[in-house]
């Protein structure tokens, strides 16, 4: 379904991703955790060029790219199936939830409008908000604006979405509603890669949670094994701070 091979990501002299090698198959849900600074959110982009990796294949579905040799038409048969959720919501907010669901079928996709807005109007209905889809992100709480943002994820059909920390900018209130839709996504194997913080999330849905550091993968398993048992020094010092503060 999806791998990666060496792949790598410098700004300047800094190394960020430091030849990641990863193999997720099709419906598998990953959660990767680390401590911040260390390429979580920097793997995610570079898998749909929202960064341009430094060097490394990428392979989506049928789909294999060399990075170094990326064509214009290749980035956007990646970025076709991928979608990506952003922890800002990234919406329009001159557009309506139904404009900002429909947009990349639109633009992207080249769907007819009145199809796009059909497939929308089924995505807000799927995800409860189908009350919303004349509202503009302004007039909706920031769990509203997330799930649209999911929702314009959804209604592509991607083949992986992409989530990079969803809940890190909504208040503690609207966590739920947003986790509980990424749930729903979970049970029906939709394949994801989602980089969090919500370590009760990572034990309750991943197949597999890996550990990143330094950029590179330092510990990877099932997340009864990753929490109840970590092997390396590195992952043990990450769980034992970060679960005295969010304990699971």
């Amino acid at each position: 379904m999806i791998e990666l091979k060496s792949l790598s990501k410098h700004f300047g002299t800094s190394v960020v991703l430091d030849g990641i090698d990863l193999t997720i198959a099709e419906g598998e849900i990953i959660v990767i955790i680390g401590p911040s600074g260390t390429g979580k959110s920097t793997l995610l982009r570079c898998i749909n060029f929202l960064e341009h990796p430094t060097a490394g294949k990428i392979t989506v579905g049928d789909l294999t790219v060399d990075v170094n040799r990326a064509s214009r038409a290749d980035i956007l048969s990646l970025r076709r199936r991928t979608a990506f959720v952003f922890q800002n919501y990234a919406l329009f907010a001159n557009k309506t939830a139904l404009e900002n669901v429909a947009e990349r079928l639109i633009v992207v996709d080249k769907w007819p409008k009145e199809k796009a807005y059909q497939r929308a109007r089924e995505i807000l209905e799927r995800i409860g908000l189908a009350d919303k889809a004349d509202a503009y992100p302004a007039s909706m709480s920031g769990g509203q604006q997330q799930r649209v943002g999911i929702g314009r994820a959804m209604a592509t059909g991607a083949e992986v979405i992409l989530f990079d920390e969803p809940t890190s900018s909504l208040d503690p209130e609207w966590v739920e509603e947003v986790l509980g839709l990424m749930k729903q996504l979970a049970s029906e194997r939709q394949t994801m890669m989602v980089v969090t913080h919500e370590m009760s999330f990572a034990r309750d849905v991943a197949d597999r949670v890996i550990f990143i550091d330094g950029g590179r993968i330092v510990e990877q398993g099932p997340p009864s094994e990753i929490f109840s048992n970590p092997q390396d020094p590195r992952t043990q010092d990450f769980l034992k701070k970060i679960l005295a503060t969010n304990p699971i």
